[in-house]
């Protein structure tokens, strides 16, 4: 009972200045640290666009900023988008950052996946897929999942769209392409949710009801999530549903990959591995596994391939230099040809510095330290890295820091130029690096090269396109598009 008196009371109080907030803007972002509330009235007035708010409170603060929370809520965390302490946290101290107990309990529907492990399991993981990864038949396997999808699934459904001259959500598109694609790599086998009847499947679906509540995970305090998830409520009861959607989904894939161990897979490579490992379960550590790799394949890519067609839509000079670069590769792009693409290699790049998929990191020290900036951190202290603001940060990228230039990763000689992780951290930094970084750009260039090759694409009048409240950086409404077939 007293709980939920507190509850009352903390609430009364937010409301309380909630209002008198809003009647007195003041020229700062930086929100006031009320008694009791702490800064809370502040994050209630930008609740609706916290990414570009944190933007704002770094800016304003020299790029690492001290949130408070209300007393004792454990909500107090650091905001640091400050590139050398990106450095120390993410490599040079990397040891006395794992992932720890306060990560895992946010993210506890990833289970014991690679996003999700430390110390021995990750090395499990990280020394697995790498290997599969580098095997000499994955390139090959990987170019003709790409060009099979894009050929019977991605071009009839455009066409369809096209030729109805109805508008169709590229977002919607491209994150079923990711995830049929991902499964096809992952579990061998294709759901095809994206076809011409575009069907509901639902461990599709449920991705984007886990990066919703994942992201308020991360500002609620843990009471009041925990809370939501007993009576089963809210964004809590959209996780559990879509862990079950998952379970449905992927278990039978794991007992049809067990009944073919000698078939090339990631799956049978961990099975092997696991055969050293009488501590775990077996299936479930495949299903985890398999789970953080189809989030990566899905929502990352497909988030990006979103905000580059946004991008080019608004500058249409790069798109006619993108155009002329596919066009001089010929009529099929193939991963040797795609690594040759240094214009559209930039604008992508572009694309993933100001709309990096994952939108922010989660760290926090197992033991005292003092970032570069000179920021004393307690033992378990919450650290928020911003993947978003960094790109928006005028100390980091200059004064053009918001304008879309894909030459400024073209170095004078021709060829890409490369920028340290910790300057950009769309692909994370150190040793927890993204493996699939070189799988990524493959695959959407070879997808963009398809669609640009083929149609033009023209946004819809009137739709508004802006970042959604989600630890994956997807648009909120969508990408609503026409597309007008190219005749040559």
């Amino acid at each position: 009972m007293a709980f939920f008196f507190e509850c009352f009371f903390l609430s009364l109080s937010i409301i309380l200045l909630f209002v008198w907030s809003s009647r007195h803007r003041r020229a700062t972002s930086l929100p006031t640290n009320w008694p009791v509330v702490g800064m809370v009235p502040g994050l209630l007035l930008n609740i609706h666009r916290l990414h570009d708010y944190a933007t704002e409170l770094a800016a304003e603060s020299g790029g690492t900023f001290q949130w408070k929370g209300p007393l004792f809520c454990n909500m107090d965390m650091l905001l640091t988008t400050n590139p050398a302490n990106i450095h120390h946290i993410f490599s040079r101290n990397f040891s006395n950052y794992p992932k720890g107990p306060e990560f895992n309990k946010i993210f506890d529907i990833l289970g014991d996946g690679i996003f999700n492990a430390d110390f021995q399991i990750w090395e499990l993981h990280r020394r697995t897929t790498l290997s599969f990864f580098t095997h000499l038949d994955f390139y090959p396997l990987l170019e003709n999942s790409i060009s099979d999808k894009i050929q019977h699934d991605l071009l009839p459904v455009l066409d369809h769209f096209s030729q109805a001259g109805t508008d169709v959500d590229l977002q919607d598109v491209f994150q079923r392409f990711t995830f049929d694609g991902i499964c096809k790599l992952i579990l061998n086998h294709d759901p095809r949710s994206l076809c011409l009847d575009m069907p509901l499947v639902a461990c599709e679906k449920a991705f984007n009801d886990v990066v919703d509540a994942l992201l308020y995970r991360h500002i609620l305090p843990e009471g009041v999530w925990r809370l939501q998830k007993r009576l089963g409520i809210g964004k809590e009861r959209k996780l559990m549903e879509a862990s079950r959607a998952f379970d449905d989904f992927i278990y039978p894939c794991v007992d049809r990959a067990e009944e073919e161990p000698d078939r090339f897979s990631l799956l049978a490579s961990f099975k092997k591995e696991l055969q050293h490992m009488t501590n775990q379960n077996s299936k479930k550590f495949l299903r985890d596994t398999a789970l953080n790799l189809m989030l990566a394949g899905r929502d990352t890519t497909g988030a990006t391939l979103t905000w580059f067609f946004w991008l080019i839509s608004r500058h249409p000079s790069s798109e006619a230099k993108i155009r002329e670069e596919i066009n001089n590769c010929g009529r099929r792009v193939d991963v040797q040809k795609s690594r040759g693409m240094v214009y559209l290699h930039g604008a992508l790049c572009e694309t993933l510095r100001l709309y990096p998929p994952v939108a922010l990191e989660h760290k926090a020290p197992m033991r005292p330290d003092i970032l570069p900036c000179g920021k004393h951190l307690e033992e378990n202290a919450k650290v928020i890295i911003s993947l978003y603001t960094v790109g928006r940060m005028e100390s980091v990228w200059g004064k053009d820091c918001l304008e879309f230039k894909p030459e400024r990763w073209i170095s004078p000689s021709g060829k890409v130029k490369h920028e340290a992780s910790y300057k950009f951290p769309a692909f994370n930094a150190g040793p927890r690096t993204c493996l699939g970084k070189e799988m990524a750009f493959i695959q959407m260039k070879m997808v963009a090269a398809a669609i640009l090759q083929r149609y033009r694409v023209k946004l819809v009048e009137g739709h508004v396109v802006s970042p959604r409240n989600s630890v994956i950086l997807q648009t909120e409404h969508g990408l609503k598009v026409t597309l007008s077939k190219i005749i040559y």
